[in-house]
């Protein structure tokens, strides 16, 4: 099993990189504990990655950047629309290269003032284009502007 095998190439590593990684199964029988279990290691998280082969709009994507995280994602789908690479995020051109994946997330890493520089244009752009009444207000301004066309 997947899982089993994360753990194998775990205890492979020197005991100084093991310590800094830590694997984790979350409950799936509970999505109330599975919420909180996520929310917390998203927001104790250094990065936040999201190596998808194919995606709709990244609700991970939007949920690290709602949160200030700096994330490297696979450039495919919705999340190229998410995150500008550079700007909110790193955007990893090939979802199956593992070292272009590691690459960009040892880049972070190495750069904290630069991830922080990244998780804070992230929040700024979720806060601005993902959350729901930032939509409720665009209908408002439709609908003002429809009463205006009408009233003439």
């Amino acid at each position: 099993a997947p899982f089993e095998h994360c753990i194998e190439v775990w205890r492979r590593l020197p005991h100084a990189e093991r310590s800094r990684i830590h694997l984790a199964c979350v409950p799936m029988h509970d999505t109330g504990e599975n919420a909180a279990i996520v929310n917390a290691i998203q927001r104790h998280a250094a990065v936040i990655v999201q190596k998808s082969l194919a995606e709709g709009f990244g609700l991970t994507v939007a949920e690290a950047m709602w949160k200030g995280k700096p994330i490297v994602a696979s450039a495919v789908g919705g999340i190229v629309d998410q995150i500008v690479s550079g700007e909110h995020g790193l955007l990893v051109n090939d979802p199956q290269d593992p070292v272009e994946f590691g690459q960009a997330v040892r880049r972070l890493l190495d750069d904290p003032p630069h991830a922080a520089e990244l998780g804070v244009n992230a929040q700024h752009r979720a806060t601005e284009e993902f959350l729901g009444d930032r939509h409720l207000a665009q209908y408002a301004q439709l609908f003002a502007h429809l009463d205006e066309v009408n009233a003439r």
